[in-house]
């Protein structure tokens, strides 16, 4: 494919996602060891997955209405997991997973991040873990804080491939970098650049989302293909699933030596129109991301724990276009032989409109930083006040939740 630079790639009319933040060009893996012989895999889905319709609350009589053309809104459109809620059909192969206690989930689970939803926002407060953007929470991420409370840090192997550290393990604690091949690179501030052309310009914006339903995202990151150009959709996917098996099959050979903690993002979860033609492709990569850590770690999936983590829901009612909108409470993914899987995690609000959140949104009920903090207490011991104060600011971890050990 020709070489495009990033001024054409502003100015053209380019097959990328909904938005720049839903599909980075460049999706960093980071890695970094630690004293311990348990591991965490913590995976961020970019682009606002609809955890309604991954995990589906079809038991909830206001679901169905909510949701009339988008599969699901009845047990027959999903995989049955406990009587209330199914599983998208996308993720039927980790239903072995499942039987096994190896993969659960936690619903109604939000950052503090409220009403403005926007991506870059939204995933800057996800991965810094913090309770707000203000200027006085710096640039590291709350895994990085993390790891600066274990004495003897020392660093990965060197790995000089890839050009910035994901935010979520940015700061003062050393770390590695390794990421795919990639054609196209784009910096941050250029990212933000996309966003902004694409959302204040209809025409752009409603380019973006068009193209979303017809690209996969590839290993996280965007595919740009001029107007008009033939391209074997297939094989573009195809390639897309390639990289993020490679992604996940580097983390588990990582994991099974010094390294102790993985984190990669997985894009393509913006599902404004189309929904049930885009969201099956994010979820087909999930899907490969754990088979293949699974696969590659052997026994040492029974000591691993993996976070998959968003940085908001989405609408309860699906939109004019089959799609579904920027929204608050969503739902997280759980899964390794370090955690009680078999259940969906949730204080259920419930999907009257009553009930949610402005009327709009699922209301969340607990903090998705919560089960991450759990989830270090139980693999790493760390005390519930490092936790609360330095690795996560301003949180309260509540009690044990029944998916951790």
């Amino acid at each position: 494919m020709t070489d495009w630079t990033r001024r054409k790639l502003l100015t053209r009319s380019l097959a990328l996602g909904c938005s720049a933040a839903a599909s980075p060009l460049l999706t960093p893996i980071s890695l970094a060891a630690g004293p311990w012989d348990n591991r965490l895999v913590v995976i961020i889905l970019r682009g606002a997955m609809d955890g309604l319709d991954v995990v589906q609350p079809y038991g909830d009589p206001a679901y169905a209405a909510a949701r009339p053309n988008l599969k699901g809104g009845e047990a027959g459109g999903g995989l049955d997991l406990d009587g209330y809620f199914s599983l998208h059909p996308a993720l039927e192969a980790l239903m072995p997973m499942w039987r096994a206690g190896e993969l659960g989930f936690a619903h109604a689970v939000s950052t503090p991040y409220r009403d403005k939803r926007s991506h870059f926002d939204g995933q800057d407060l996800l991965e810094a873990g913090t309770p707000d953007l203000g200027p006085a929470t710096g640039r590291d991420g709350w895994l990085n804080r993390m790891l600066q409370t274990v004495p003897g840090m020392r660093p990965d192997l060197a790995y000089a491939i890839g050009h910035e550290n994901l935010l979520i393990l940015t700061g003062q604690a050393p770390v590695a970098n390794w990421s795919p091949d990639v054609r196209l690179k784009l910096s941050p501030q250029g990212r933000r650049l996309a966003e902004l052309v694409m959302h204040d310009d209809p025409a752009f914006a409603d380019a973006f989302a068009e193209a979303a339903q017809q690209l996969d995202s590839g290993d996280g990151g965007m595919m740009a293909v001029p107007t008009g150009t033939d391209m074997d959709m297939a094989g573009l996917s195809k390639k897309g699933t390639e990289g993020i098996r490679q992604v996940a099959a580097f983390a588990g050979e990582k994991l099974l030596g010094d390294t102790r903690i993985a984190s990669f993002s997985i894009g393509g979860w913006d599902t404004h129109r189309f929904q049930p033609g885009a969201l099956p492709r994010a979820l087909t990569q999930l899907s490969d991301a754990l088979l293949v850590l699974k696969s590659t770690l052997g026994d040492t999936w029974g000591k691993t724990a993996v976070v998959a983590m968003t940085e908001f829901g989405r609408t309860v009612r699906e939109n004019g276009t089959r799609g579904t909108d920027h929204g608050t409470g969503g739902a997280m993914l759980l899964a390794g032989g370090a955690i009680r899987g078999g259940q969906v995690a949730r204080d259920w609000p419930g999907l009257s409109e009553a009930a949610l959140y402005q009327r709009r949104d699922l209301m969340p009920t607990r903090d998705v930083r919560a089960y991450a903090g759990w989830v270090m207490r139980g693999l790493f011991g760390l005390d519930a006040s490092v936790l609360e104060r330095t690795v996560f600011p301003g949180l309260d971890l509540g009690p044990r939740p029944s998916l951790i050990l």
